[in-house]
């Protein structure tokens, strides 16, 4: 497919994967995505996962009929990318191989490339004559891997933005669903990393997005941009309150959905999610849209149920922060699930107290009134910031 003159995608659409890394359900699967600039010099923009090694091959040889690539640009390392360099190498021994000082330790960490094999090492603003085109480097650390690069290709006003700008395959919901997902679950923890990043773009005229995941963005730039500056900062897109509950025998949902009723009365927008039955990557991704958290929990060997003790993990690793937080718990003789929550929500940056709800068994007409008052407490939080509206 050719995405403007002379530049193809001859990535792969892998439907049959079930899990991204080894973790995060996939709807639909998900893309590997490779590029080809036919100039006066040939490039190829990074290879694909090893499990679409024949098809990508197939497609790089009907692009490039009777020529050779001059170029492999390897933007990431890691193996859904990175897996057929060898393969590329030993088909097109005259190649080189262009990447940064990290790229070339990583490469000789998965590969036992022939010596003739030429290096090119780059780094921050050097650039690459094609021809008429000209590829600039643009280092990327921590996004999310330490040797990701990108690369502007200058005359086509196109970024080759490596994992950024990336999501999973859905046509059922627009860009922003699974790419929140892929963003939070994946890229969340380096925020700051994101920012510098963005800070490059910035200075860029943009008219194309390239990512190594997802479609080839061409059109509402700015919104994408949006986006990654609200997730990379940990503020919410929007107002509302996210719901999370962890319920052993159903008493501590019925509170949750109590309170979610409640919210709702006055007008809020509240998601309710069961972690006993939902993919918490799903839940990670809706907690950094919302602007307010709710943790409902039943309390556990002394603790807290384990589905909301692993989601307060997983969400304190992405480096969330940022959020008023409510409680709710629930325990028949000694609860101590908030305890435990807020002892790990302590440790995330301006996390707000909203207040708690105690509940011994099932609700009483006092718990109501209880949660009443929580619900009054959450809305007088709401999100006033007009990025979030």
């Amino acid at each position: 497919m050719e995405i403007g003159k002379d530049i193809y995608y001859v990535g792969v659409n892998d439907q049959a994967l079930d899990l991204f890394e080894g973790q995060y359900p996939l709807k639909q699967g998900v893309t590997y995505n490779s590029y080809v600039i036919k100039d006066e010099k040939i490039v190829i923009m990074d290879t694909v996962d090893k499990r679409v090694q024949d098809i990508w091959m197939e497609n790089i040889e009907e692009v490039l009929k009777d020529r050779e690539p001059d170029y492999l640009v390897v933007s990431h390392m890691e193996p859904d990318h990175g897996a057929c360099i060898q393969v590329l190498a030993e088909k097109y021994p005259n190649i080189q191989i262009v990447g940064n000082m990290k790229t070339f330790q990583m490469i000789d960490q998965f590969f036992c490339l022939d010596s003739q094999i030429k290096r090119i090492q780059v780094k921050e603003g050097d650039t690459l004559s094609l021809g008429r085109y000209t590829l600039q480097f643009m280092m990327a650390p921590m996004v999310h891997w330490p040797e990701v690069m990108m690369s502007y290709l200058v005359e086509a006003k196109l970024v080759f933005s490596a994992d950024a700008f990336g999501t999973f395959n859905d046509d059922q919901n627009p860009w922003v669903e699974e790419a929140r997902r892929y963003y939070s679950n994946i890229v969340g923890k380096y925020g700051l990393q994101v920012q510098n990043v963005l800070k490059k773009l910035k200075g860029l005229h943009i008219e194309t997005i390239c990512p190594l995941h997802g479609p080839v963005l061409k059109e509402n730039l700015m919104q994408y941009l949006r986006y990654y500056q609200l997730w990379s900062s940990y503020q919410s897109e929007e107002a509302g309150v996210l719901i999370v509950c962890a319920s052993i025998h159903g008493h501590t949902y019925e509170a949750a959905q109590f309170l979610k009723t409640e919210l709702e009365k006055h007008g809020e927008k509240v998601i309710l999610r069961n972690l006993c039955h939902e993919d918490i990557s799903e839940v990670i991704g809706d907690a950094f849209c919302y602007d307010r958290l709710v943790l409902a929990a039943s309390s556990y060997d002394g603790g807290v149920f384990a589905p909301m003790d692993d989601f307060l993990h997983h969400l304190k690793n992405k480096n969330f922060q940022n959020r008023p937080v409510a409680y709710i718990e629930n325990g028949s003789w000694a609860p101590c699930a908030t305890r435990t929550m807020k002892d790990i929500t302590s440790t995330m940056k301006n996390m707000g107290d909203l207040g708690n709800v105690t509940i011994k068994g099932a609700m009483k007409k006092a718990d109501e009134d209880n949660l009443i008052q929580l619900a009054l407490a959450i809305m007088e939080e709401g999100c006033l910031d007009e990025a979030c509206m």
